[in-house]
């Protein structure tokens, strides 16, 4: 049985770190544990080992009072303006753990993809996506919805939710990430640097529950429901 925590609206530097501090306190006889929560303002988070500034306008960032964060699992930057985050942790010795990494990812994200069946249309293919296909260009590497990855969960070809992970002797940490809605473009144009395949690459290769057109209300509407799947998906 899971055990549900949910620590509420928070800053990034907070979220992550109560993420780290369940990583470390994990008992690898414990219970799984599903880690809900907010963000306090817009957010992103990058991997434990990117450097930001070859890869954002930092300055932009500050005047946008985007807050940052550095994850304690490793990948590419994931902006959390749009999207809903969540946490799992899974102890050495649960019957859920396996020892290969992609199998980890696979195990997550198939439960992932049930709790987002709800919002999936009849004519609509949701699966996970068996291969890593090559990026637009190198930038692309380092921006976690820039770039699909084996296992990521793809509706209709295009990822709609990914993750990143960080393994110790306890167990391991997993923090996914379901896109909702599209990044405004003049955010993208705002913050990425000139030159690269990124922005396009986001709109390329990334599926939404809600279109263009999408509200603050819808946003909230679907994370209340996202939650509530997860919570039951897990729960099984």
């Amino acid at each position: 049985m899971w055990k549900i925590i949910d620590t509420g609206k928070r800053s990034a530097k907070q979220n992550m770190a109560i993420d780290a501090k369940l990583l470390e306190e994990l008992s690898p006889n414990g219970p799984p544990i599903l880690h809900f929560y907010d963000w306090e303002g817009e957010c992103a988070t990058y991997g434990h080992f990117l450097k930001l500034a070859p890869l954002l306008n930092l300055d932009k960032a500050q005047a946008r009072n985007l807050h940052v964060a550095k994850r304690p699992t490793g990948g590419g930057i994931t902006f959390h303006i749009c999207d809903f985050a969540f946490s799992a942790l899974v102890p050495a010795g649960s019957a859920c753990y396996r020892t290969n990494t992609l199998e980890n990812y696979s195990y997550i994200n198939s439960i992932v993809k049930k709790a987002v069946k709800i919002f999936i249309q009849p004519t609509q293919s949701l699966s996970l996506l068996p291969e890593s296909p090559p990026p637009l260009d190198e930038h692309c590497n380092h921006f976690c919805m820039a770039r699909p990855t084996k296992y990521d969960v793809v509706l209709n070809g295009k990822k709609i939710a990914g993750a990143a992970q960080r393994k110790q002797r306890q167990g391991y940490l997993h923090q996914g990430s379901i896109a909702i809605a599209p990044l405004k473009e003049n955010f993208l144009d705002d913050l990425l640097l000139p030159g690269t395949k990124v922005k396009e690459a986001i709109f390329q290769t990334t599926g939404y529950i809600l279109d263009a057109d999408w509200s603050p209300s819808d946003l909230r509407e679907v994370r209340i429901a996202i939650k509530h799947q997860l919570y039951k998906e897990f729960s099984q």
